[in-house]
């Protein structure tokens, strides 16, 4: 006898066996015993995930020949039954739409709907793929999809609805496929290796499941070449010898190396995403998406309906989202998205990518403006007494000179690439050769400031000033060069 494989040996029957989808399978199962069964319905979502299924388990449940009418319980033992599970049933049309995309054969389907079925009570079509069909196709399927006979139905399915007119999706009720959680997967995996006498380690059972990515006919498929081995138990040896790790976790552990600064292992863990077959340009997609979840959980707390964490992720997922600070995601974003479009026409899109990530490395370390603005805001004065400032980074407009220092109400402001940072502290110019800014040397420090009571430092005041390692990272971050220090002289009591 020919061997059947797990995704069609263990293909839901009834509505109650949808896994993942009880939504859907309540909706049908009330529409069908309050007799409300509409003439058109479209299913849509990702591959895998029931919409041929319960497509079949509708048209089961309308034509079920041991019952007197529709029923959400289908007796599954019927010739009915046993031929739309086979897809074999001559009431039953299946249609893939991506091999009869043409107008001709919409139209022989609409010539032969006028038909009564042969021996059930309603004319079914299930039109698989259909946004296959072409535009004529779709304009002459319209008028029978509103209007067809009372013995017909129409169930359609699609993985993007989207490409769907508008004008079909108005013609029937709309059902959403949602993706399959890794929980639901692994266990309904785990009542198939029972029923087929194998056993499992959990943890072989979770790694199949989250390798499924919300498609339990891509799980199945993946239990099946394990099964395949010939052994009865499955171990975490066998999985690691025939599927790679989880794409997910490969980037879960990248990004605690980058908040660890360890560009080494960082670079181990982009080898190890592409040894398994990930395109650079796909790993640069599937890295920001991650940064993008761990974002949302940092900004908008745990609870947030923006993104979707797996159970048993969430705790990890949530403590690692606080190593960053907002601003740093940002800017890791920005930076893989840059990546993103240089990788793709590249011819050295590995060295593009392994320098990002040296990069992204040693961001981390860097501090965010505001927090360092307020560090050298508090950092009081030099050994030579020499007290240095950075003006906060908000409003700009207020332009500083060495010859027309500003008032403190003039502070809080910054700039970069030419606009003054407020205070007169720094500011970004272009060097002599030598070091020093280019434009008016510093005042003397005997010099007094006729607009605010200062004098300024001398030139060993500025000297000072720069080599106070907070100045210069300051001066590192903001790329501009120290034009003058003030020496803020207090009144004694």
């Amino acid at each position: 006898m020919a061997y059947t494989v797990l995704a069609r040996k263990y293909r839901s029957w009834t509505f109650d066996e949808l896994v993942g989808q009880e939504a859907v399978a309540t909706t049908l199962k009330n529409a069908i015993q309050s007799q409300r069964v509409h003439h058109g319905y479209l299913f849509t979502g990702t591959r895998g995930v029931g919409k041929t299924s319960a497509a079949r388990i509708l048209a089961r449940s309308l034509n079920c020949l041991k019952s007197d009418g529709p029923t959400p319980n289908p007796c599954r033992v019927c010739e009915s039954c046993v031929m739309i599970a086979e897809g074999q049933d001559v009431d039953v049309i299946e249609i893939d739409a991506a091999s009869n995309t043409g107008v001709d054969n919409i139209r022989e389907l609409r010539s032969n709907t006028i038909y009564r079925p042969a021996r059930s009570r309603f004319k079914i079509y299930i039109i698989d793929e259909v946004h296959m069909l072409s535009t004529g196709a779709f304009n002459a399927l319209l008028k029978t999809l509103e209007e067809p006979p009372a013995h017909v139905k129409f169930i359609m399915a699609t993985t993007e609805p989207q490409k769907v007119p508008a004008t079909i999706q108005s013609r029937c009720l709309r059902f959403d496929f949602r993706s399959i959680g890794a929980d639901r997967i692994a266990d309904h995996f785990q009542s198939i290796l029972e029923q087929e006498g194998a056993t499992a380690d959990p943890a072989v059972i979770r790694r199949v499941a989250r390798r499924a990515n919300g498609s339990m006919r891509d799980g199945l498929s993946l239990l099946d070449q394990l099964l395949s081995l010939g052994n009865d138990t499955l171990t975490m040896e066998m999985i690691d010898d025939l599927l790679p790790v989880p794409h997910d976790e490969v980037l879960i552990q990248l990004i605690r190396q980058v908040a660890d600064h360890d560009a080494a292992g960082a670079l181990m863990s982009l080898d190890q995403s592409l040894a398994a077959g990930y395109s650079l340009e796909r790993f640069a997609e599937s890295l920001t998406e991650q940064l993008r979840t761990l974002m949302l959980l940092n900004v908008c707390g745990p609870d947030t309906p923006l993104v979707d964490v797996p159970a048993g992720a969430k705790e990890a997922m949530l403590e690692l989202s606080g190593r960053f600070e907002p601003e740093t995601y940002v800017f890791m974003i920005a930076v893989l998205e840059e990546l993103r479009r240089d990788v793709r026409y590249s011819s050295l899109g590995r060295a593009l990518m392994e320098a990002g990530l040296v990069r992204l490395a040693s961001s981390v370390r860097y501090k965010s403006i505001q927090s360092l603005l307020s560090e050298l805001g508090s950092s009081g004065t030099d050994e030579g007494g020499a007290s240095s400032s950075v003006p906060p980074s908000q409003s700009p407009g207020n332009r500083t000179t060495p010859e027309s220092p500003t008032s403190p109400s003039q502070s809080g402001e910054r700039s970069r690439g030419g606009q003054n940072t407020g205070s007169g502290s720094v500011r970004r110019t272009r060097s002599t050769g030598e070091g020093e800014p280019a434009g008016p040397a510093p005042r003397s420090s005997s010099t007094p400031d006729s607009t605010s009571g200062k004098s300024s430092a001398s030139a060993e005041d500025l000297r000072k000033a720069t080599n106070d390692p907070t100045v210069r990272q300051a001066l590192e971050l903001f790329d501009g060069s120290l034009v003058n220090v003030e020496r803020v002289h207090t009144k004694k009591k």
